[in-house]
């Protein structure tokens, strides 16, 4: 059960988080913030001695599912991990998920994301493909999009996927900057045309979203962990077209910018919100856009948790959220819960 369109009615501190939980996200503001250098880059070979990594597990399960990696373009570093689960032989629905990190972070192998896709693929019992796009500030807007979509087409138009997968019960996943790839992806193939592959629905965790002018969440939680407002200000600069500003489309995605998507087919969205993200109010609006524009959405919130969450197991609000999910995959895939 999720505290759905709840709202604290006083303002609530980090602080009231667990121990555990507080020391890992000041560990991971910590390594972000000594990765990043005014010039608009990134300390990458410093960031590989703090961003440990968990290797594929095609034979041996961990925590009852197998993982492999494909190559989809060496030349850009294009590749997926593939979580199956070793439970069940049904055939399984496929979620396409994207990692966050501000577009400049992280990967598949991470060890967080590589624990969050096993988890998925075990508590949803779907086949998981999680992706490795190129990174910011190397890479700009829209080379991560443009990743994002050609893994799409790779798995159409490729048999490379266990035969325990059904391509036409396909999900999109991301959260935070993932979740801002996902909505750009959905919006690409609701605009084109697929062979075998059919998205059934979009689950969006904690976009990550800007614009010029700041929320009221934004204004009363500057300091946020992971999203503070200096952290993401570098972000956008880093990510979008050079003389770009953060109403641009690909920030600001229901802002002035915003692109027309009522004519096109997009999947049903799960949106995820939480009561200590200053992201809170743009992610609502992201919710209320769609409404605006014909597409079904619902909007799960949960007042006393941070940004990310969901990626610290030890939070009562991360149980929620997979139950959540495997709730919506299995309704739309016509499966009774």
């Amino acid at each position: 059960m999720s505290l759905s369109d709840t709202k604290p009615d006083q303002p609530l501190s980090s602080s009231k988080l667990p121990l555990k939980t507080r020391i890992s996200i000041t560990l991971l503001s910590a390594m972000t913030d000594a990765c990043r250098r005014d010039n608009g880059t990134i300390n990458r070979r410093f960031l590989k001695l703090l961003d440990f990594r968990s290797p594929p597990s095609p034979v041996s399960p961990i925590s009852g599912v197998t993982s492999s990696d494909v190559v989809v373009d060496s030349s850009r570093n294009l590749w997926f991990r593939i979580f199956t689960p070793t439970s069940t032989t049904d055939k399984l629905p496929v979620i396409i998920f994207f990692h966050g990190g501000g577009f400049a972070f992280l990967s598949p192998d991470s060890k967080a994301y590589d624990a969050v896709c096993r988890r998925f693929s075990r508590r949803v019992s779907a086949l998981v493909v999680s992706v490795n796009y190129r990174l910011t500030p190397e890479h700009r807007y829209p080379s991560q999009y443009d990743d994002g979509f050609d893994v799409l087409r790779f798995l159409d138009e490729n048999t490379i996927l266990p035969e325990s997968a059904d391509l036409t019960r396909c999900f999109l996943a991301g959260d935070s900057a993932g979740a801002n790839l996902a909505h750009q992806v959905a919006v690409r193939a609701g605009r084109s045309e697929f062979r075998n592959m059919k998205l059934k629905g979009l689950v969006s965790i904690q976009p990550f979203f800007g614009g010029e002018e700041r929320t009221g969440s934004e204004l009363r939680m500057p300091e946020s962990p992971i999203v503070s407002t200096k952290r993401t200000d570098w972000l956008w600069k880093v990510f979008l077209p050079e003389g770009s500003d953060r109403d641009h489309e690909a920030s600001n995605v229901s802002g002035p910018n915003a692109a027309d998507i009522s004519g096109i087919e997009y999947p049903k969205t799960l949106v995820f919100v939480a009561g200590l993200d200053p992201l809170q109010d743009r992610q609502r609006g992201y919710y209320e856009w769609l409404k605006r524009m014909g597409k079904e959405a619902r909007l799960v919130e949960y007042p006393r948790t941070i940004h990310a969450f969901y990626v610290f197991p030890e939070l009562p609000e991360s149980s929620l959220l997979f139950t959540e999910v495997d709730e919506f995959i299995n309704k739309e895939c016509g499966h009774a819960t």
